[in-house]
């Protein structure tokens, strides 16, 4: 079985020693140890893989730790799959929340920019007019 230091996974995943060290003090990746060396095993290389995953598509880090530790190497996995899918219409919902919340929040900038640009263009044409007048 290959195994992996933690710069070899670092540079992998494109992360910090630290956030692998941060994984592991959370009890989610547990490095053999060679003396002070941590020893990372296939098995931690997938589940570091499957938490940054969850973290770029909204998960939490509790999220993701629910569905990891639901994972039955000799089973199906169908409760952990449904669990997933819950957990993905869930975001999903939530993100198309944040869209409407975005769209409406524009519309409602774009708005209040117009009157913006229109009072200061009525405001402009007033200077410019004052200016433009003769001078008794």
């Amino acid at each position: 079985m290959p195994t992996f230091s933690i710069s070899d996974l670092a540079n992998e995943l494109n992360v910090t020693t630290r956030t692998i060290r941060f994984y592991e003090e959370r009890g989610m990746v547990t490095p053999a140890r060679r003396g002070l060396e941590r020893i990372y095993n296939s098995r931690d290389r997938v589940i570091l893989k499957l938490i940054l995953r969850g973290k770029r598509i909204g998960f939490s880090l509790n999220e993701c730790k629910e569905l990891i530790d639901m994972y039955d190497p000799s089973g199906g996995n169908e409760k952990q799959l449904e669990r997933f899918l819950e957990k993905i219409v869930e975001r999903v919902n939530q993100l198309n929340r944040q869209a409407q919340d975005i769209q409406l929040m524009k519309a409602e900038l774009d708005g209040l920019a117009l009157r913006c640009q229109t009072t200061l263009a009525s405001t402009q044409n007033s200077v410019t007019q004052l200016d433009l007048s003769p001078i008794k």
